[in-house]
Parts: structure tokens; C-alpha cells; sequence
């Protein structure tokens, strides 16, 4: 007979448990990561301190081309190697990397290849970046050992850590990368905006905003000089300024009717100052204020453009809750800037009658409020020949056009010409646009076009 002890459920049991009884008393084997920490540290790495700082996503290209700075150092050596991770979603600490095996099982944690990723700058152009790797420093005696490492899923994050045989060391470590991300940060410079494609994650976008001319803005007489007072000369003057003790931080608000040119005056007051960074707020971005406001803090002298501020600004009896949140949000980072931050806010809008009493007024957040009003007589004759460019204009009845665009916006007159262009290519007069093509135009848009087609174009003060 069969002995009931030896059934083959029970020896499987039995002989399990002796093949972990055996592996426990075996000799452990040290990890190849730990193995190479502990010999480049000359010590036991699971004793020495480790400092870390996290950074947002899209400071992973100021983090790596800081840390090539950092690494570039003369007589400063490095050796880098990836780690690869059974576990996909799973992102070891620098901590756990030189700790015993025992302190990470099932992790599956090992040395791999380097990973790299490829991320965006500006003008099309790409940066390879090290997204999970161990770098070995060495310069002199001093040994530090500093990892990247950038984990993925529905939130991201950046982070770097350094150990060292002091703490302090670490640290100082942190702090010369930090300070040369801000002073070499790609977004110095340029024009940006922020997008939250999802929960937890910001990216910066670059934008190429158009070459305009001083010719090309189109406004009433002394107007545009008191506008690039407060702005353009304002900048060029921050040095003498601040030696008198007055403060940098200020605000413009450009108001009036739809299609006036607010935004085009405020792109142009932007190329006016290269040296500034830009950062437009518009669309997704509206509820970004506060992370736009701190990129503008860090990379001052700074802009930051919000246009329709009215859509976000209305009197609260109007709003929803969500709109509030956004309003609130852009007064307190206006009033948290300190004084002698230098960051202007153009703010534009086409309804100052609505807009919250305390942005529209008080001292700290406007500081002046400029109407950008329709254009009178001699600016619409001047948007004629501006907007006529290209074209071979022979008008004997310009006068008549002039009058009877009163009260049309730059917008309207900008369509306008554009329509009568088409007219005059429709016929096959090539470049050649005369009065009729104007008066059919005319026509289309303010009578046939009806009241939402004036509307649209900034016309609704046209007199028929």
C-alpha cells in the first residue's frame, strides 16, 4: 500500500520548501547596480545620505542640458548607465538602487540600456534627453553618484537625486543645477503658452508670433506712443527706474469694440521687446494662470498676455463657479507679484463695463486702462492703403468709401479689401481692384451680410 505521507501533494510541499530553505542560506548575491554604487563611493551606499528635488515635465530639457553643464566641468568625470525594470509603471528611488536586494523583492530591478526621449524646443527642433539613468561623478577625491529619473503614467514627474558621502554635498549639487535651468531655461526668450493635455501634466508650447510693423498699427493720433510708453520704453528704462526706487510690475488694459487691433497692438508691443519672455493665456490655458504667473517669475523680465480677459472676468452674478475660480486666481497672482518683479500683464477686452471693479481699477493690478476706439476718418482712409497693399488701387471715389465705413472696425476694412481683391480676381482683372469691386463688396458685407456678419467684423456701429 501506498504511504499517505509520500502522496505526491505533500512531496511537492516538502521538497518547495527545502529548495527556499536552501536559497535563504545561500550566500546573497549583491545586485550589479549596488555593486557598482558601492565600488565608485568606496562604502556602503545604503549608509550615505541621498538629497532629492522633483521638477515639472516640461523643465526635463532645462534638467538635462543643466546637468550636461554640470557634468562638462573640466577635470569632472562620469560614467552612466540605464536601469531596466520588470515592472513597467515601476520607478526605483536612488535609495532602493543601492539597497540589498531584500529591500526590493519581486522589483526585478537590474543595469540596462540608457533610456532617451525625444522632446520638443523651439523652431521644430528636438532634444534627445536621458530619461532613467545613473550618472558615476568623479572629480578629484569627491565621489557622488546622481540619477534621472522621469516615470510615466497618468502623472508624470521629474526627478533627480544625488548621493554623496555628505549631505551637503548633495545639495550644492542641486542647487548649481537649479540655478543654471533658470539662467539658460529654453523658454528664456520666447514666446510660450501652457497646455494641460491631461490631469497632472503641463506642456509648454513654443509660438512664432508674426513680424508687424510700427506702420501697421493703425490707431488715432499720440495713441500708440502712450501705449509703447508704458510698455516698450518701460523696459528699456527698468535699470533707471528701479535705481530710483520705483517699481517694475505693471499692468495695461487695452479696451474697445471687437476687431479695433487690441491683439494686434499687443504682438506688436511683444516684438518690440525680444528680450522678454512672452507667455500668452488664451484657450486651455486660462486655467493655468498660476503656473503661467510662476514661469513668468522665473523668467523674468517677462510678459504675459491675456487676451478676452472679459470672458473670465465678469461680474460674478454672471458667472459660473468654474469662472470664478479662474478670476480669483489671475487677481491674487497679479497681487502676489512683488513690486520689483519685472512682469508686465497686457490684458485686452471688448467690455470694460463688466469687467470686476477691482481689476479694471485698483492701484497694484491696471495700473492704465487705454480704449482702443473705431477708426476715425483718417485712420480708416490709412487702413485703406495699408490693407491695399499688393493691389493696384484705382479709386476715384475713395472720399465716398472712407465716409461710408464710419464706424467699421480695422477688421471690417481688412475683409473688406480682401473681398474686393476676390471680386477683381473673379473677373480677371489680376491685381487691378476699382470702385466697383469696393461698392460690391461693401454691399455683401453690410447689407447682405446682415446684423451677425457686421457683428462678426467689428460693424455693428456702421450707420446705413
Amino acid at each position: 500500500m501506498t504511504d499517505p505521507k509520500l502522496d505526491p501533494s505533500t512531496f511537492g510541499a516538502s521538497f518547495q520548501a527545502f529548495l527556499e530553505q536552501m536559497a535563504a542560506q545561500a550566500p546573497a548575491q549583491e545586485p550589479e547596480i549596488r555593486r557598482r554604487i558601492r565600488e565608485h563611493l568606496g562604502g556602503d551606499p545604503a549608509q550615505m545620505p541621498v538629497v532629492s528635488e522633483q521638477f515639472a515635465k516640461y523643465e526635463h530639457p532645462n534638467l538635462h542640458l543643466a546637468l550636461q553643464a554640470y557634468l562638462g566641468q573640466p577635470e569632472r568625470e562620469a560614467e552612466l548607465f540605464g536601469i531596466t525594470s520588470t515592472h513597467e509603471m515601476f520607478t526605483a528611488r536612488l535609495s532602493q538602487l543601492a539597497a540589498p536586494r531584500s529591500a526590493m523583492p519581486g522589483a526585478g530591478i537590474d543595469v540596462g540600456p540608457v533610456e532617451y526621449v525625444n522632446l520638443p524646443l523651439d523652431q521644430g527642433r528636438v532634444i534627445a534627453c536621458v530619461r532613467s539613468g545613473v550618472h558615476l561623478v568623479r572629480r578629484g577625491e569627491q565621489r557622488l553618484v546622481v540619477y534621472v529619473s522621469a516615470s510615466a503614467g497618468w502623472r508624470e514627474s521629474l526627478t533627480l537625486e544625488v548621493m554623496a558621502a555628505e549631505r551637503a554635498e548633495a545639495e550644492a549639487v542641486l542647487a548649481e543645477v537649479r540655478n543654471t535651468m533658470r539662467a539658460r531655461s529654453i523658454y528664456r526668450g520666447h514666446v510660450i503658452s501652457l497646455e494641460q493635455p491631461q490631469q497632472g501634466t503641463i506642456d509648454v508650447r513654443f509660438h512664432r508670433l508674426p513680424a508687424i510693423g510700427k506702420d501697421e498699427i493703425i490707431l488715432p493720433q499720440g495713441l500708440l506712443e502712450r501705449i509703447e510708453r508704458q510698455a516698450v520704453r518701460f523696459a528699456e528704462l527698468r535699470g533707471e527706474l528701479r535705481a530710483m526706487g520705483r517699481h517694475l510690475k505693471r499692468g495695461m488694459l487695452l479696451h474697445g469694440p471687437p476687431g479695433t487691433g487690441k491683439t494686434l497692438t499687443a504682438m506688436y508691443l511683444a516684438g518690440q521687446m525680444p528680450d522678454r519672455t512672452v507667455i500668452l493665456l488664451t484657450g486651455r490655458g486660462m486655467g493655468l494662470i498660476e503656473q503661467s504667473c510662476a514661469l513668468a517669475r522665473l523668467l523674468e523680465p517677462a510678459t504675459v498676455i491675456l487676451e478676452d480677459v472679459d470672458l473670465v472676468a465678469e461680474e460674478r452674478t454672471r458667472q459660473c463657479a468654474g469662472s470664478n475660480a479662474v478670476l480669483f486666481e489671475l487677481l491674487n497672482q497679479m497681487d502676489g507679484l512683488s513690486d520689483d518683479a519685472d512682469i508686465l500683464f497686457i490684458l485686452t477686452t471688448n467690455r470694460p463695463d463688466i469687467l470686476e471693479p477691482a481689476l479694471a481699477a485698483r492701484p497694484g493690478r491696471i495700473d492704465q486702462a487705454l480704449e482702443v476706439p473705431l477708426p476715425d476718418e483718417g485712420c480708416r482712409r490709412r487702413l485703406f492703403e495699408l490693407y491695399g497693399r499688393g493691389l493696384e488701387l484705382r479709386l476715384s471715389q475713395l472720399d465716398a468709401f472712407v465716409a461710408r465705413t464710419k464706424g467699421v472696425s480695422a477688421a471690417f476694412l481688412r475683409e473688406l479689401l480682401r473681398k474686393a481683391a476676390l471680386f477683381a480676381a473673379d473677373e480677371g482683372a489680376g491685381r487691378v481692384v476699382e470702385d466697383r469691386h469696393i461698392d460690391t463688396a461693401l454691399r455683401e458685407l453690410a447689407v447682405e451680410g446682415g446684423k451677425l456678419t457686421q457683428s462678426l467684423l467689428g460693424a455693428s456701429a456702421m450707420s446705413e
